[in-house]
């Protein structure tokens, strides 16, 4: 039996994300912007995903800012942009307020549209070192970096959290730290609505939305699991209230799914898509540091075919930026079956 079309919003029930967001005189249209994604969101990528037009913003990598205080801040291709990339939100890993200041002197030769402060990232590494969502639990620190980021960067100032460690207190943390975010001057939070010991594989939780925008005066932004305008769309009810959305693993997958979003029969040429990537990661980054982001963009990008697994494979195989390009393009080049919808199953 074939599939029942999605309706299109009417105009008395806009689309979530499809309006401006505005936040201390910054406007971003539409409100879907790109997520930060370790290892994705570099200058590179997010020039290929401004070249097919469509996200309001878009995110850095996560930024360490002790990393800040000894990197060539002029030089370093994981700080650097162009003006074909729209907005550019830069995410920081701020660990003690001590250096907040420092780092954002730093930052601002690259005149950052916005600093997002990272309170979600579950991974061991980043918990280890008390960043991520590891700050969101310590509340004394997180009131001291938020206070300090404040004072030191007069625009838009968000942060990324998920709703913290599970139990029976969650919601309460989850409600405190809303209001925190508030008192300490931040203009909006962008919520990854799972917990902090979930996988991506866990659904993340759409529906506490309209109950968590009722509870802050501070806008809301969703995360995790929105793909696409068709995912958004069944998604509708629970994200009325939310002030925009980010796109994560699926822009990762299809960096022109911000155009395919207005533009539902746009795909471009595959090979062309991966061979521009390749031409912009080497042009920002130097050699030694090219294979890893080319091999990471492969294995996504490898999703959007019937027999991906030989080019993930493939790519996973390879030990050079040289043998991956082969690999890569004799994949490629003898025209593979594409999908329409790739599996984005366990990418969130």
């Amino acid at each position: 039996m074939p599939t029942a079309a999605l309706p299109a919003p009417t105009a008395t029930t806009p689309e979530p994300g499809s309006g401006p967001l505005t936040l201390r005189g910054l406007t971003v249209t539409p409100a879907r912007l790109c997520a930060p994604m370790a290892g994705v969101t570099h200058s590179a990528f997010r020039r290929l995903v401004a070249d097919f037009g469509g996200p309001g913003a878009v995110f850095t990598e996560m930024i360490c800012a002790r990393w800040l205080l000894r990197e060539d801040v002029r030089q370093s291709p994981a700080l650097k942009r162009r003006p074909a990339e729209g907005k550019v939100i830069y995410q920081l890993m701020v660990t003690e307020p001590e250096i907040a200041a420092r780092a954002i002197e730093r930052l601002t030769a690259w005149q950052p549209d916005a600093l997002d402060l990272n309170c979600a990232c579950p991974a061991p590494k980043i918990r280890q070192r008390g960043a991520g969502c590891e700050l969101f639990a310590d509340r004394p620190r997180l009131e001291g970096v938020l206070r300090a980021l404040r004072r030191a960067w007069p625009g838009v100032l968000t942060v990324k959290i998920r709703l913290g460690r599970p139990g029976p207190d969650w919601r309460e943390t989850l409600l405190d730290r809303l209001t925190l975010f508030a008192d300490c001057g931040v203009d909006a939070v962008i919520l990854h609505p799972r917990f902090i010991d979930e996988k991506l594989k866990r659904r993340a939780r759409h529906e506490l939305f309209p109950e968590l925008v009722a509870r802050t005066r501070l806008p809301l932004l969703a995360s995790g699991d929105l793909h696409d305008a068709a995912t958004v769309r069944r998604q509708a009810d629970a994200l009325a209230g939310v002030a925009g959305i980010l796109v994560g693993r699926r822009a990762a997958v299809q960096p022109w799914i911000f155009r395919a979003w207005t533009e539902p029969d746009f795909v471009p040429d595959p090979l062309e898509v991966w061979r521009r990537f390749l031409a912009y990661v080497r042009e920002d980054f130097p050699e030694a540091e090219v294979f890893p982001r080319l091999q990471t963009f492969t294995a996504y990008f490898a999703r959007n075919f019937r027999f991906g697994h030989e080019l993930f494979r493939a790519s996973q195989a390879a030990r050079t930026a040289a043998e991956l390009e082969a690999r890569a393009l004799a994949f490629l080049e003898r025209g593979p079956e594409t999908l329409r919808e790739p599996d984005m199953g366990g990418l969130g």
